[in-house]
């Protein structure tokens, strides 16, 4: 996704062609992507992958596309007068002002993947956080559903407070 909105930010041509897609991707009902992805694929850890990267792709292009289209051109103009190779204008002009973009992009994706990879084990999986819920969800075992829920809550601000606040910060 981060390479996807890069490249179609940078890239008019590119983008008008392939921004109906980017819109289909962000329109697709996530359920649906899910079930497709189990047919196609079979209820295996592939299938479930690519079911939680399809869901999250097309919002990490259209941020990073957005943070693209908003480089500044005057510095662009500098890498190129001082010679930048790709690989050091990307790292020392470009991906300084593309970082609150992608900050935004890692949050985002850490508040919804972890959403979707619950509906895929709920739907297509045999084991894993979301079909344990499933399951106590059919005794009514609301103690063990919030159990559940607390210990991926402190995972996921574990996560938050130990790698993205750091990153950030940096």
């Amino acid at each position: 996704g981060t390479v996807i909105g890069i490249v179609l930010g940078r890239w008019r041509r590119l983008d008008q062609v392939f921004d109906i897609w980017i819109v289909l991707g962000l329109n697709i009902p996530a359920l649906v992507v899910m079930i497709l992805c189990f047919i196609w694929l079979g209820l295996n850890e592939g299938a479930a992958i690519l079911a939680v990267a399809l869901n999250k792709i097309p919002l990490v292009a259209v941020t990073l596309r957005e943070g693209a289209r908003a480089l500044d051109d005057d510095l662009d103009a500098v890498a190129r007068v001082l010679g930048l190779s790709g690989w050091r204008a990307m790292r020392k002009v470009y991906l300084p002002q593309l970082y609150p973009y992608l900050m935004a992009a890692a949050r985002n994706g850490l508040s919804l993947v972890w959403k979707i990879v619950l509906v895929v084990e709920l739907i297509g999986r045999s084991n894993g956080v979301g079909f344990q819920l499933g399951v106590h969800f059919q005794f009514f075992d609301i103690a063990s559903i919030l159990a559940y829920s607390s210990a991926f809550i402190v995972v996921v601000l574990a996560v938050e407070a130990m790698v993205l606040r750091p990153l950030e910060t940096r």
